[in-house]
């Protein structure tokens, strides 16, 4: 066990509950990439849209699936719309739509009403042969012309099983799904105005049900996660997807994975100020492992360990391709790569960990599990010749060239727990965590501040502040 490091200490404060919670097992908050509201999805067959600002429910979304919703993901650089990806147990996936009000209604702040929609019935054509599955929307009427209402825009029919993932890439063209089947189907929203969707790929890899997808946030590299215990990075390669990596390290099941933000740097001691923070900052980012593997990734598993994976440039590979023995001139640039693990956050979890978040504002890392604690974590410049025998976890080995030779590398860090809150849905465990930019009227206008949204098995969604 792990004690809190004072020098990195923090507090998670509740800010407030969404209201009205869940009857049933919340599973998953999902926050708007542009407006302050949270999407939640549950067993009652629903997902919920909470505001931000006020914490108040301002839509149910209903009648789409016949099972639990596992999962939800907003379709990122929209403007004027939102659409939302649904995953449920039934087997599905659903696509969600509704006209932002944003800003021009009259009464609540984010004009947002709190109106109910309620799915309709498409038609689908599935083309197994050549793995195309397009789905045509029926005329819907007038409702489709009612801007407060979600629209059920298309099902995505294909998964044998429940679906436990979906995320959207960066780009927002690509949608991943996974599945108990074992599989994960990449779709391409064709965007042409008749809510078309193509299956690209459909990837068979995994040896046990695949719990979590997520997309690299800046490139088209796939991340997954699953009940064989490994994680796997998909890549597309002459027109056909496939796997370039596979982490083996974890002892149980990998529930969740999540990406570092592209412009992520490590906090540095108090005592670190002016240009020696600056000069620390900018020899992270432009030298040595950061600058040539890009934004690293983080999981967590049933064996009760938060790890972090990095990617080995290409330079290291020996002149040989990823490490397979074979002259790289063989294979085409952009197949296997090499990942290793970087490191072993200090272990605090009693029980399966079930999430993590990586925040793109501040760096910290949050983990949250069947324990029903939440957990925090920072990674730090270590000083010289500074350390703490109670909290190392040393980053950042010497890189070497094809040659042997040592390379400029970035300052080495260390990950400590920055703050432990035990029981915080009370005896609940807690499923899911996430990062959200804080909105309500008690923030300080003048810094751009996040919360933490915790979603649990009593349907309870809380809201909480970092203090530091």
């Amino acid at each position: 066990m792990h004690p809190v490091n004072p020098a990195t200490s923090c507090a998670l404060r509740p800010l407030s509950d969404l209201t009205p919670p869940s009857l049933e097992r919340t599973w998953l908050t999902a926050p708007h990439p542009r407006l302050p509201i949270v999407a939640t999805c549950g067993s009652d067959k629903t997902v919920r849209v909470y505001s931000l600002t006020n914490f108040q429910l301002l839509s149910t979304i209903s009648g789409g699936h016949k099972r639990s919703v596992r999962t939800a993901a907003w379709k990122p650089h929209i403007q004027g719309e939102s659409v939302l990806a649904t995953g449920s147990f039934d087997a599905t996936a659903g696509i969600w739509r509704r006209w932002d009000s944003y800003g021009r209604a009259g009464g609540e702040q984010d004009g947002w009403g709190s109106r109910t929609g309620s799915g309709l019935q498409y038609d689908h054509d599935h083309d197994e042969s050549n793995k195309t599955d397009i789905l045509r929307q029926q005329d819907v009427g007038a409702e489709d012309d009612d801007d407060e209402e979600w629209r059920f825009a298309v099902l995505l029919d294909g998964h044998d099983s429940e679906v436990k993932s979906v995320s959207w890439s960066a780009s927002g063209l690509l949608l991943a799904t996974c599945s108990r089947d074992k599989s994960i189907w990449i779709w391409e929203d064709l965007d042409d105005g008749d809510n078309n969707f193509e299956t690209v790929a459909v990837m068979q890899e995994h040896e046990g049900d695949v719990k979590c997808v997520a997309w690299h946030p800046a490139e088209e590299c796939l991340a997954s996660a699953s009940y064989d215990d490994t994680i796997r990075i998909w890549r597309e390669d002459l027109d056909d997807w496939g796997q370039v990596a596979c982490m083996r390290g974890h002892t149980g099941t990998v529930w969740f994975v999540d990406w570092e933000s592209a412009e992520n740097a490590p906090a540095c001691s108090p005592n670190v100020t002016g240009q020696e923070k600056e000069g620390r900052l900018s020899q992270w980012r432009e030298t040595g492992q950061r600058a040539l593997s890009g934004p690293r990734l983080v999981s967590c598993s049933d064996d009760r360990t938060v790890r972090i994976w990095r990617r080995h440039p290409k330079e290291q590979s020996d002149g040989r391709f990823g490490g397979t023995g074979l002259p790289s001139i063989i294979r085409p640039t952009g197949m296997d790569e090499t990942w290793e693990e970087e490191a072993i956050l200090p272990t605090i979890h009693d029980l399966a960990i079930y999430a993590v978040a990586w925040s793109k504002r501040t760096g910290l890392i949050a983990s949250v599990g069947a324990d029903g604690r939440i957990v925090l974590y920072e990674e730090r410049f270590l000083v010289g010749l500074e350390s703490d025998s109670s909290q190392p976890m040393e980053t950042d080995p010497p890189l070497r060239t094809a040659e042997g030779a040592a390379t400029s590398q970035s300052p080495r860090t260390e990950w400590v727990i920055a703050t432990v809150l035990t029981g915080a849905h009370g005896i609940y465990e807690i499923n899911h965590v996430a990062w959200a930019k804080r909105a309500d009227r008690g923030r300080d206008e003048s810094k751009e501040e996040e919360v933490l949204v915790t979603t649990a098995d009593d349907g309870s969604v809380k809201v909480w502040t970092v203090e530091r």
